[in-house]
Formats: C-alpha cells, structure tokens, sequence
C-alpha cells in the first residue's frame, strides 16, 4: 500500500462506521483493545467484530453530534459523541479511538467508549 495515505480519513473511516475505507488498512498482527471491555487480537478478529458492529446497525440511524480528529505523525485519535435511534430507542455513546500506524497500516487502536444522556450528553453540537 502506498505510504502516503491519509491516516486521519482512514481512523475517522473506522470510528464512523465506514469499515471498507479503514479495514484494508489493518495491519495483519493489529490489536484493538476496547478498554473495560475486551481486546482483539489480528486482523481478522478486529474485521469479524466490525463485520458485527454493521450488522447490529443496519436498522438503527446514526447522528453524530461530535466528530473531532486530531492527528501527529503515526497517531490519530478521534473524538466522537454519535446518537442511535433504532428499535429499542435512542442511546448516545461518547467514544474516543487512538489509531496507532506504522507507514500505512494500523497496527494497535485503543477506544475508549462511555454510554451518556441522549437529552443531555454534555457536548455542545456542532
């Protein structure tokens, strides 16, 4: 893959659910620790999960009401605070993924994800 990728349109690809943008990014021994959570290891575990993730979304509309990426050298992290409305109701979660690269893969993201308020999430919109 060409090295002169861009890593903040590939990190924010993966945080907002645009999973073909960002899993050809993934490196093979990549490791995704979702903190409190669970931790995958290699690619596959991380395409198998998101592969899920888009299924367990596909009846549910997604807002986001806060998207900032922030980026320097090989790191990217970004910032979001995303409403769903599905079925079941409304739930707002706010998240924040650290994407670490080595040239043009991604070989370690740590997300960091908090259930919050829907009617008061404490993030102005943007």
């Amino acid at each position: 893959m060409d090295e002169s990728i861009d890593r903040a349109a590939v990190a924010l690809a993966f945080s907002t659910h645009r999973f073909e943008d960002s899993l050809p990014h993934l490196a093979k021994d990549v490791r995704w620790t979702i903190v409190g959570y669970m931790v995958l290891e290699g690619a596959d575990a991380v395409v198998r999960t998101c592969t899920e993730t888009r299924e367990s979304l596909a009846d549910t509309d997604t807002t986001l009401q806060r998207c900032v990426t922030a980026a320097q050298g090989e790191v990217v992290a970004v910032d979001t605070l995303a409403r769903y409305t599905g079925p079941n109701g409304v739930t707002a979660v706010a998240g924040c993924d650290i994407f670490e690269f080595t040239g043009d893969r991604i070989t370690a993201i740590t997300s960091y994800a908090v259930q919050v308020d829907p009617d008061c999430s404490g993030a102005p919109q943007r």
